[in-house]
């Protein structure tokens, strides 16, 4: 479904990705690992079309991303980032947005469900968003990623600094995602629990892909 043909990135002199080619499966689990500065981040930002490779080709669904707009590119493949970036002032702000992108009323209770899903009380709807913990901000950040379902989700590190009980509620509900849902994860993340609960683990090691599992 997705897979990548031979890319590299460069920044100015620095090459941070040579020559990778791999491939994800529709409804697979993927981590991708390596230490830090190896190109893990890059790589993802490379496949959620918010980096341009300097050379190769990302495929998805068979057809080139660089032919793809980004806006219905990224329906379809939705990254999420470590720190959630939530906007307006409510939570319902972030959650009528992609409605409104979409030109679709806003129903509501879908996102209580959603709300319900990640252990959210109904009434946080309406909450301010500067009143959130990190973890509960993550929670809605990735609720609005998933609102309308998309095939894959790019996860940079989105458990980092959760404190145990967000982390475990946000994997419960991403595990879930995948074996009911059927969503592609591809998560790039340092924590043992998460790598193991993956049936593909990637490494990337000074911007090359070593063996997989």
């Amino acid at each position: 479904m997705l897979t990548t043909e031979h890319i590299s990135f460069q920044h100015e002199e620095q090459v941070i990705l040579k020559d990778i080619t791999t491939s994800f499966e529709k409804g697979s689990h993927t981590t991708i690992t390596g230490p830090s500065g190896s190109g893990k981040s890059t790589f993802l930002k490379l496949l959620a079309s918010l980096l341009t490779p300097t050379k190769g080709a990302i495929m998805f669904n068979g057809q080139n991303i660089a032919d793809l707009t980004p806006e219905k590119y990224r329906k379809q493949v939705s990254y999420c980032f470590q720190q959630p970036s939530l906007f307006g002032e409510t939570v319902r702000d972030n959650f009528m947005f992609p409605y409104e992108v979409r030109k679709i009323a806003f129903q509501e209770s879908d996102v209580l469900n959603l709300l319900n899903e990640v252990k959210l009380p109904e009434s946080y709807l309406d909450k301010k968003i500067n009143e959130l913990s990190g973890g509960e901000k993550q929670r809605i950040a990735l609720i609005r990623n998933v609102i309308f379902l998309p095939e894959v989700l790019l996860l940079d590190e989105v458990t980092a600094g959760l404190d145990e009980e967000s982390k475990a509620i946000v994997n419960q509900w991403l595990l879930k995602l995948n074996q009911e849902k059927n969503v592609t994860l591809i998560r790039v993340t340092h924590d043992p629990e998460e790598i193991a609960q993956a049936s593909i683990v990637k490494k990337i090691i000074a911007g090359s892909l070593e063996g997989a599992k």
